[in-house]
């Protein structure tokens, strides 16, 4: 089974004046990988509910981010052959990457599509209850960008196979 590429952005927190601080990626190959985000100087928002959630401080942030123009060409490398990439909270997501994106001055190489579109009814069914085993049989940490790219494509094979579809 050719598995889907899955994008998932962590962020400064929800709603107005929220920008990326961490993108992650599941390859179709089953690998990932993750960047934290250097933000830029007009980038305040900083919502203390959202740091708690995964972990990453601003001060980590400014030490370990990645400039975005560096972050947007790494994902176009990424996905520019691919040409679509998945995401289980598009609205979110992409707000998030489309900002990324416009600040880097890039346009990107790839559009993201909500991973909605692949599943059928009985994996929807399926969704929840998968998604908590793997997180528990895994000991998968949350709330990180990679970690939680690599379970949305795991979760995404395992539902197919249990509904037959692989």
């Amino acid at each position: 089974m050719t598995l889907p590429a899955l994008l998932d952005i962590e962020a400064s927190g929800f709603g107005r004046g929220s920008y990326p601080i961490e993108v992650g990626l599941a390859r179709p190959d089953g690998s990932s990988c993750a960047f934290l985000i250097q933000p830029l100087a007009e980038w305040t928002h900083w919502d203390p509910k959202a740091e708690l959630l995964h972990g990453i401080s601003r001060a980590r942030l400014q030490r370990e981010g990645y400039p975005l123009r560096q972050v947007a060409q790494w994902l176009n490398d990424e996905l520019g052959e691919l040409k679509i990439c998945y995401s289980d909270s598009w609205g979110y997501d992409n707000t998030w990457l489309s900002l990324l994106f416009h600040h880097a001055g890039m346009l990107p190489a790839f559009r993201l599509e909500a991973l909605r579109k692949l599943l059928s009814e009985e994996q929807l069914a399926l969704w929840k209850p998968t998604k908590e085993a793997l997180i528990e049989e895994l000991g998968i940490l949350r709330h990180r960008a990679g970690e939680d790219a690599r379970l949305l494509q795991l979760t995404y094979q395992r539902t197919r196979e249990l509904a037959g579809e692989a």
